[in-house]
């Protein structure tokens, strides 16, 4: 499952990330994986929560992001959540049409069982239409 929370730069997204990762780190049993552009956010997150900051590995495309990713989820066969903060900076994919990654990451999760909660710098309305059935919470 690939979920959105969207919403313009500075609208709050977030904190609703962080507390959504906080609430859901007491609850199910595997583990998470919180990947951001820096570790400006590392102390208020859980300390069960792994913090990746992802500026540290040189990633330049969308398609290297996605290996990352799946990199990420060989290592760990207990991962369960993962949340991209600023998706869009992170994947390498601002001013880009992003829907064939989400496309990749819901196939990821089906396979392997891990849920993917993003980010995005964007309104509701300015989403591809097949996206917005994904959107969780819109600022």
């Amino acid at each position: 499952m690939v979920q959105l929370i969207v919403g313009e730069k500075g609208k709050g997204k977030t904190k609703h990330l962080l507390d959504k990762v906080n609430s859901e780190v007491k609850t199910i049993p595997g583990n998470i994986v919180y990947l951001d552009k820096s570790t400006k956010h590392m102390y208020e997150l859980n300390n069960k929560v792994r913090l990746i900051d992802v500026s540290q590995y040189m990633l330049e495309n969308d398609a290297e992001f996605i290996g990352f990713v799946s990199g990420i989820i060989s290592q760990d066969h207990d991962l369960q959540q993962m949340y991209f903060d600023s998706f869009l900076k992170i994947a390498k994919l601002e001013g880009k049409d992003f829907s064939p990654v989400i496309a990749k990451l819901e196939k990821i999760s089906e396979v392997f069982g891990v849920d993917f909660i993003l980010s995005v710098s964007l309104n509701e309305s300015a989403l591809p239409e097949e996206l917005k059935k994904n959107v969780l919470i819109a600022l």
